[in-house]
């Protein structure tokens, strides 16, 4: 189960009213790289894939690949915005060690 926090739901549904293609949901997924071993990522998708996970929370879309869900099946997605970072932040119970900006983690 993916957590977004009222930040997180609030900032994904300003990005969608923004987008000038419409938009199915979120994809959130893990890449290879980053300074420990996978790094997130996240951005708009025009559609659904036939093998994703589509989950519904807050009224969000949240679209997720077979092998990226079983990396942040636990995951807690933010929103910060502060005068020193502004951006989404992971919290994965998942992960056994994570980069000083949090933006990459291994297992």
């Amino acid at each position: 189960m993916i957590t977004l926090t009222p930040n997180a739901v609030k900032a994904i549904r300003r990005f969608v009213r923004g987008s000038e293609t419409p938009v199915a949901g979120l994809r959130i997924l893990i890449q290879g790289g980053g300074c420990s071993g996978f790094q997130y990522g996240l951005r708009l998708e025009a559609e659904k894939q036939e093998d994703d996970t589509e989950l519904d929370i807050e009224g969000v879309k949240l679209l997720v690949d077979p092998l990226s869900y079983t990396l942040v099946a636990r995951v807690t997605v933010d929103f910060i915005d502060t005068l020193t970072h502004t951006g989404f932040k992971f919290d994965n119970p998942n992960a056994t060690s994570t980069c000083g900006c949090g933006q990459s983690f291994n297992l």
